[in-house]
């Protein structure tokens, strides 16, 4: 359960910096800005579920739907991203969902037993 979280923390992470390391941050600032605010949200609230695992169900939806909204905004935010913020975007955010309902449901499964 523990690596779920610090996954999520990385993704995050990865998230609020991407747009320096794919190098969109200067054509497209406002895509950069909106990364930045949402992974630096996304590895809180991870760290924030690893520290209280048993009170983290509500926030496994909220990390689903900021990765929810790392795949859209690319097309929401900015109307032409460019092939590499697009990816990262949709990557990153697939993993932070992946992540999200992996702990949701080990979370349901501890529960149960």
């Amino acid at each position: 359960m523990a690596a779920v979280e610090e996954l999520t923390i990385l993704a995050g992470l990865y998230a609020a910096v991407s747009a320096w390391t794919v190098h969109f941050s200067a054509a497209r600032p406002e895509l950069a800005i909106s990364n930045l605010i949402v992974g630096l949200s996304i590895a809180a609230l991870g760290l924030c579920m690893s520290m209280a695992p048993e009170r983290s169900q509500d926030l496994n939806f909220v990390v689903l739907l900021l990765g929810v909204w790392l795949i859209v905004s690319p097309w929401v935010v900015s109307r032409d991203a460019g092939t590499g913020a697009i990816l990262s975007n949709v990557i990153t955010g697939a993993c932070v969902c992946l992540f999200a309902l992996t702990a949701g449901g080990l979370l349901m499964t501890k529960r149960r037993t």
